[in-house]
């Protein structure tokens, strides 16, 4: 999460085609080989819609469509009902093949209690596979020398940095290009197939038990065409409709001949489904529908059939759509999804997405092959680019109001850290540059939800529903909120401001406002920005003296609370201040903007004198309760617990990197900050992480990486956070 870096492209619109879609030629940023495949995987969704992954053999893995995350979700309990893609040949002498569309598995893969290891374990499998990543494109290569055909699994999902509508749309786009390696026609049919799960979100199972014994069809499958597309619409009629995992999916293609499908197969008994299917399929390249199952969650598959000539290459597009509208995300009720308002079923997805596939990803190369095409360093081309996928992951949702909202970020099944969090999302700068509108919905949630309108404290984590958002009750099962209160006109607060997120919220005005232009926009919040920084002035307060200097108790980042001055808080105060000091003069505030600019200079000047320390800035530790500085080598003292006293902290200058990405200029001695960045790396790169001789070592890929970083901003303009 707090390694997004920060990006910037212009785009130009292209105009959508209604015809038959093949992919162009995409670019490449990295390469995996057949050896490094087991642990890529690369999520296909958009902002808020949540996502499903292409793994690096081509299997698709991790279904977190459903407003959870669901890290090793397969769909089902068991390995044999995980949704998979299928190729059929058949030459002119009448020889056929029908693979699974998917790389090997390793050998340390063949270990498994029950003999199914991993999904689809029985089925056949291309012999050769390798991945091409540029994100949001993922290629998979697939060969055998067994099999007629090489094939490249093309997968994305647009992404557009300025319009966040087309980059939050709910859809895998998955491409298959087969080429035909004889010298005669083949017959090549590919196939998907895909069991109706809805109710099953990898976390919680919706499905009425009751109601299968009493023998009603739980979920339905549903064979539609029209609008140049066909394709297989997924509903329930049992799952709860206030439930996260009701909604509708859809699978289908704008192939507009050689389709055919089946909306069920045979009930699922010892793989009989899955068997069914397969014989089906491997007869001809063909599928017959079959009758309902009466399986909870039917298995349909769609197929589409074409010859390729000697040495030519065919396109099979298939579209995987969603839409699940009740999202709660920290909430304990429905708060539902800005996309389901565009999209309210799959099947509208597919209509309004599918149509537009041409042009989007016409838009998304322009983006990639701008950043691709720049002189930055491959190594931070490529972590700029790839970690933006966090944006569409599930720690990102959107409102029904397009709010953006996020965790900390996710674990395999939870989220992790509700309510936006300030202080960590500091960290994140990927989405002002990319999007700004949605950045500027996050300053809405701070500065118009979260602040509370008496004294401009900012609740560093936002309650959901928006309303309660500057609540003193954090929800129930949201977990630790922290343990500090401050006194107000009112009393004790159990409402927890956080002194790095407070300043850090304030800043990110600023960059907004320089990022838009919108002057309009920085006048409605300039009242509150004033009372946000206030708020670091109130008696008893960060700094209650107005010197410049933080000396209260300081909660953080590092979810404890900092006594007494230090370098982490210091750089975001004086990047406040400085940022402040510019929107006054902006809002012709002169008074104000002398003030700020005055205590930054007596602040900035004493952080030097005082804390830094010939290599890098230390904190000077003082007592909880009288704020007296603590003379940390005196016997007995008695030191609060997790202060950082002379340690060197990695994140010391983060106030003065934002400050730089906002034209802010330095927030102390220039000199000594170029010393400290070295001093950071000089004492907290660790080279073996095992902390044992002979174990996993940097290897020189990434020390040349670094070495080539080092040298682009030697002149200590750029910082390395």
């Amino acid at each position: 999460m707090r390694n997004f870096c920060l990006l910037f492209a212009i785009f130009l619109p292209l105009a959508a085609s209604a015809q038959e879609w093949t992919p162009s030629e995409w670019p490449v940023m990295t390469h995996y080989d057949s050896e490094h495949l087991q642990q890529i995987a690369l999520p296909l969704g958009g902002i808020g819609t949540g996502t499903v992954s292409v793994g690096g053999r081509g299997e698709l893995r991790d279904w977190e469509i459903m407003n959870v995350p669901a890290k090793g979700f397969i769909t089902s309990s068991n390995n044999r009902n995980a949704p998979f893609f299928a190729i059929f040949t058949k030459d002119q002498a009448g020889k056929t093949t029908t693979t699974m569309l998917a790389g090997p598995l390793s050998t340390n893969e063949y270990n498994d209690g029950f003999g199914m290891p991993l999904p689809n374990f029985g089925l056949p499998r291309f012999s050769e596979a390798s991945f091409d990543a540029a994100y949001p494109f993922g290629q998979v290569h697939l060969s055998d020398e067994d099999i007629p055909v090489s094939v490249t699994l093309k997968a994305f999902n647009p992404l557009v940095p300025t319009d966040a509508d087309k980059s939050g749309m709910p859809v895998a786009v998955l491409s298959y290009q087969v080429k035909n390696l004889t010298d005669s026609p083949l017959e090549v049919s590919v196939s998907g197939s895909l069991r109706n799960f809805i109710g099953r979100d990898g976390v919680t199972n919706a499905i009425n038990r009751e109601a299968v014994r009493n023998g009603l069809r739980s979920n339905v499958n549903q064979y539609r065409s029209g609008n140049g597309f066909s394709g297989v619409y997924m509903y329930s009629v049992d799952v709860p409709k206030d439930h996260q995992a009701y909604g509708t999916m859809a699978l289908t293609t704008d192939s507009q001949s050689g389709v055919t499908y089946r909306t069920s197969s045979k009930k699922d008994l010892w793989s009989q489904a899955l068997l069914s299917f397969w014989d089906d399929f491997s007869e001809d390249g063909s599928l017959t529908e079959m009758p309902p199952s009466g399986d909870v969650n039917p298995m349909a598959s769609l197929a589409v059939r074409k010859t390729i000539s000697p040495g030519d290459v065919a396109t099979f597009s298939f579209y995987l759509t969603w839409s699940f509208p009740n999202r709660k995300g920290w909430s304990e009720r429905v708060e539902g999804n800005y996309y389901c308002l565009e999209y309210p079923d799959a099947w509208t997805a597919a209509e309004k997405i599918v149509p537009q596939i041409p042009a989007l990803e016409q838009e998304t190369l322009h983006f990639v092959n701008a950043l691709n095409s720049s002189t930055y360093p491959e190594v931070v081309k490529e972590a700029a680019l790839y970690n933006l996928s966090v944006l569409r992951s599930q720690t990102v949702f959107r409102l029904p109001s397009g709010h953006m909202m996020g965790w900390e970020g996710v674990g395999d099944n939870k989220g992790s850290c509700y309510g936006s969090c300030t202080h960590v999302w500091n960290y994140e700068v990927a989405t002002p540059f990319l999007f700004g509108e949605l950045a500027k919905t996050m300053r809405d949630v701070e500065f118009n939800y979260a602040m509370r309108e008496d004294n401009g404290c900012i609740n560093f984590r936002a309650a959901l529903p928006l309303s309660e958002a500057a609540s003193d009750n954090p929800p129930k099962a949201a977990g630790r909120i922290g343990t500090i209160s401050f006194d107000t006109e009112n009393g004790p607060a159990l409402m927890v401001p956080a002194a790095d997120g407070q300043m850090g919220c304030i800043m990110k005005v600023y960059r907004e406002w320089q990022l838009s232009g919108d002057d309009q926009w920085l006048e409605s919040y300039w009242p509150r920005v004033k009372k946000a920084l206030a708020f670091t002035w109130r008696p008893g307060g960060w700094d209650a003296d107005q010197d410049g200097v933080m000396e209260g108790a300081q909660h953080n980042t590092m979810d404890v609370d900092y006594y007494g001055p230090n370098p982490q808080m210091q750089f975001w105060y004086f990047g406040a201040l400085r940022a402040v000091e510019q929107m006054a003069l902006a809002m012709k505030d002169k008074a104000f903007a002398k003030k700020c600019r005055q205590m930054f200079e007596n602040g900035s000047a004493w952080t030097d004198a005082n804390l830094f320390n010939g290599e890098y800035y230390e904190q000077k530790i003082t007592d909880p309760t009288t704020f007296e500085f603590i003379d940390i080598d005196a016997p007995g003292a008695k030191i609060p617990d997790f202060q950082l006293g002379r340690g060197c902290l990695v994140d010391q200058l983060v106030g003065q990197y934002m400050a730089h990405i906002c034209g802010l200029g330095y927030l102390g001695k220039p000199d000594n900050m170029k010393k400290t960045l070295s001093s950071i790396m000089k004492y907290n790169f660790v080279r073996n992480i095992c902390g044992c001789s002979g174990s996993w070592r940097m290897d020189s890929f990434v020390e040349n990486s670094i070495k080539e970083i080092r040298n682009q901003v030697g002149d200590g303009k750029v910082l390395l956070a």
